[in-house]
């Protein structure tokens, strides 16, 4: 494993460009499985998790072109394997879509327990209800979980999900490309990928009417073709990059990501009194006299993502005042963050879901450890803002989703080193 070893204390100034969203480029990958044809998706982010989703593709039989690069060129012709490689499956939690996938292409479908960020406190329950909706069997038990198809295949059904999950959404919307009959989802996840995944899917020849909406109906065609697709910026990058900027006093410019799209997150660091200029396309931070949000909570599509809650924990560290910071999605996430009390941080961990964080504290360099994406950048973010030298162990993690994250901070001014 890698670590990253950070000179804290200067203002990072500079231009970062983002790429695809993570978030919708795994989905679609998924997608390609559904159609014998070759699909093209540009603006694909050179991420860790993209390219193990790419290795689970060939494993199943796809030719995959373009590795390393921004366009993928997707075939799936011949699609005869129904199990995932296991231990690709336990680096991926988006690996679980391909369940979906592989029920429409060839009706059963066997994957090992999804690994990733916090593997043993998220479910697939949510999935696998929308699949057994559709007419699947559906087996769950210690080595993993299989779905099969009935005898004539998925049918078309109305659905209600018990909880407006991603990646249940994504799972539902893939299986009934290939069911027999409409589809109708409600209660759907509305958050922009999944917008992005019904927009492929269109391409591939499916009627799909309620993008974006929390109900959304499918028309299968008889025939699935390829198609072409250009991913959104990755928004939630976008956002780090700002707080990157924000929590170091610096100037960071950040294009690609939609305004849009940006919105839910611009509107807390305007809260905080980051100064900064939101137009389509483009987000400038500047030195900024940063105060307190009292309280912050995150929420479903449009609310605060809790995918940037740990960045904006940080950046809490640097403002007058208090914070209580509300997460009550995913409680490892800001357990992740308890590291910043031996940095000088004065926080509260309430509980799994709340913390507390008054500033501003001068933070002061240490041993930090990476445990998911999200927190990992919060803790380089931290790092940057630090004096003194911090280490940040097992940066891959961060990796998976942070795409050239060395060069990207050389090119901002940081004092940085990967040491293997």
């Amino acid at each position: 494993m890698a670590h990253l070893v950070i000179e804290g204390g200067r203002k990072l100034t500079g231009s970062i460009a983002v790429e695809g969203n993570k978030n919708a480029a795994l989905p679609i990958l998924a997608a390609c499985v559904l159609t014998p044809e070759t699909c093209e998706i540009r603006n694909v982010p050179r991420i860790r998790d993209v390219a193990v989703m790419i290795d689970l593709l060939r494993s199943l039989g796809a030719e995959v072109e373009g590795d390393g690069t921004t366009t993928l060129r997707v075939t799936c012709r011949d699609i005869n394997v129904s199990k995932p490689d296991a231990a690709l499956v336990g680096k991926l939690r988006g690996s679980v879509l391909l369940l979906g996938a592989l029920l429409g292409r060839v009706g059963r479908a066997e994957i090992a327990p999804p690994g990733g960020d916090f593997p043993a406190r998220r479910t697939i329950t949510t999935h696998l209800l929308a699949l057994a909706a559709l007419g699947a069997r559906v087996v769950d038990d210690a080595s993993g979980h299989r779905v099969e198809a009935a005898a004539g295949g998925l049918t078309g059904a109305s659905m209600y999900l018990v909880e407006a999950s991603v990646t249940g959404t994504e799972t539902a919307l893939l299986a009934a490309a290939q069911a027999k009959g409409v589809t109708e989802i409600r209660h759907a996840a509305c958050e922009p990928h999944v917008g992005e995944l019904c927009q492929f899917l269109q391409g591939l020849g499916v009627g799909i009417t309620g993008a974006g909406t929390s109900s959304l109906r499918i028309e299968p065609p008889a025939h699935l073709r390829g198609t072409a697709h250009t991913l959104r910026g990755d928004y939630i990058e976008a956002g780090s990059w700002a707080v990157v900027g924000a929590v170091t006093g610096g100037e960071v410019e950040v294009t690609g990501a939609a305004a849009q799209d940006l919105e839910p997150i611009a509107a807390i660091l305007n809260m905080m009194g980051v100064n900064m200029e939101l137009a389509d396309g483009r987000l400038a931070v500047r030195p900024s006299n940063l105060v307190a949000a009292r309280r912050i909570v995150t929420g479903l599509w449009p609310g605060f993502p809790s995918d940037i809650v740990s960045l904006v924990t940080v950046l809490a560290t640097q403002a007058r005042g208090r914070t209580l910071l509300h997460d009550w999605m995913y409680e490892l996430r800001l357990f992740a963050l308890e590291q910043l009390s031996s940095m000088r941080a004065d926080l509260f961990l309430c509980d799994p879901h709340r913390i507390i964080v008054t500033g501003p504290t001068k933070l002061r360099g240490r041993v930090l450890d990476s445990r998911d994406i999200r927190s990992g950048m919060a803790l380089v973010a931290a790092a940057l803002a630090a004096e003194g030298q911090s280490t940040v162990l097992e940066i891959e993690t961060v990796e998976r989703g942070y795409a050239n994250l060395l060069e990207r901070l050389v090119a901002l001014g940081a004092q940085v080193e990967r040491r293997e």
